[in-house]
């Protein structure tokens, strides 16, 4: 069930609120190991992963054929609202980038690679968020890798307009990504969500090959005063059964909201399943003297997802994934159909970032162009820094210039 703790129980509020990204050793080796077969035997090694860990029976790459054969199989309601998802986050993917000048040279990578999760569920969602930022920020190539694509994923893909579809997951297809083989090209960079392998196999291969973020378990932290305990504690479940190690956590300084609460879980609780286990094992409800402690200690974790209960709050937790603000923002509303991008930070990285946006797909270089009158006008202080810094031929190919 789900644990009342008081702030002041600084032991117990460490232990749920600061939380580094997991690491399993066992896990890295088999990871490394995986990676290194794939980057030397290319398709040989791919192949083999994915018909023993995918269990791919058949092509790799679906063909666009078989993806709209599949989408027509998919109920209506189903697909119309794949599509709404899609437009809201073009939408939100089209704002401009700011800080961009005329100076800055912005443009799309040329090949991106996506990732979509093929565990328990399909997750159409995490195509769309991945793929349409892209799309948008003009990446011309964008290939999507699944374990298990079913209909409602190649729904997706068609709606996003990815370049290729492939039946492959885990660290394999990372490996795959980033080195390249005859079937599936180097990419520029990985992005999107998925387990402890893929996590472990981008965290690998990052030296190399550009990722989004380290994405870990996932986490919501409700902060509130007045909230409605049988709603937060839907929250709090519905963000629990991502994963057995997922966070849900209440900060109040209301203790009757905070008992109540307490009972409306265990009154919604699944009888089995990761929601009940991550609940069991860091889920909490923190009872803080003041609004102002919650606060702090929400900005110390920087959760993947914060719900508040006013816009005076929300202007002042800074450190988050996403913010949702007043009850009825649902935090689900934002994983399917809001437009705002579900591939957020975890494990306190939203303190220096915040979610997947077509930002992530651009290199921003700058052109430069210096007049004969701009030399003269630069040229000896730049001169004499290169001087300073004792970089003598640096002086000396501005000096032929001014002479």
């Amino acid at each position: 069930m789900i644990r009342i703790i008081e702030a002041s129980d600084r032991r117990r509020v460490a232990a749920l609120l600061d939380r580094a990204p997991r690491r399993d050793a066992a896990i890295e080796r088999r990871v490394a190991r995986i990676v290194d077969r794939v980057r030397r035997g290319g398709d040989r090694a791919l192949l083999a992963y994915a018909r023993t860990l995918d269990r791919l029976d058949g092509d790799i790459e679906v063909t666009r054929g078989e993806m709209e054969a599949q989408a027509a199989t998919v109920r209506r309601e189903i697909r119309e609202a794949i599509r709404m998802a899609a437009r809201h986050i073009r939408h939100v993917a089209r704002l401009p980038v700011n800080g961009v000048t005329i100076e800055q040279r912005v443009l799309p990578l040329d090949r991106v690679g996506c990732y979509v999760p093929g565990g328990r569920y399909p997750l159409p969602s995490s195509l769309l968020m991945t793929a349409i930022p892209a799309r948008v920020a003009g990446v011309p190539e964008v290939v999507a890798v699944c374990p298990r694509p079913d209909a409602t994923v190649m729904v997706a893909a068609l709606e996003a307009g990815v370049s290729r579809l492939l039946r492959v997951g885990g660290a394999h297809a990372i490996a795959a990504l980033a080195f390249g083989t005859r079937t599936i090209a180097r990419v520029d960079k990985i992005v999107g969500p998925g387990n402890a392998y893929v996590a472990s196999a981008k965290a690998l291969v990052s030296s190399t090959c550009a990722i989004d973020f380290f994405a870990g378990p996932s986490e919501i932290l409700i902060v509130s005063e007045t909230g409605r305990p049988d709603w937060i504690a839907a929250d709090l479940l519905a963000q629990a059964e991502h994963d057995p190690n997922a966070r849900a956590i209440l900060m109040t300084p209301n203790r009757r909201l905070a008992r109540d609460t307490e009972a409306a879980v265990r009154r919604q609780m699944p009888a089995e399943g990761p929601a009940r286990q991550a609940i069991a094992a860091n889920g909490a409800v923190i009872v803080t003297k003041t609004l102002d402690e919650a606060i702090a200690l929400s900005e110390r974790m920087a959760p993947e997802h914060l719900v508040c209960d006013s816009a005076a709050a929300a202007t002042r937790l800074r450190r988050a994934g996403t913010v949702f603000v007043g009850r009825y923002s649902a935090q689900a509303a934002g994983d399917y159909i809001t437009g705002s991008n579900h591939v957020l930070p975890t494990s306190g990285a939203a303190r220096a970032r915040g979610g997947l946006s077509a930002a992530d797909f651009v290199r921003v270089s700058t052109v430069q162009r210096v007049t004969a009158e701009g030399i003269r006008r630069v040229g000896p202080a730049a001169i004499a820094l290169a001087n300073a810094e004792g970089l003598r031929a640096h002086a000396a190919s501005l000096r032929v210039r001014l002479t």
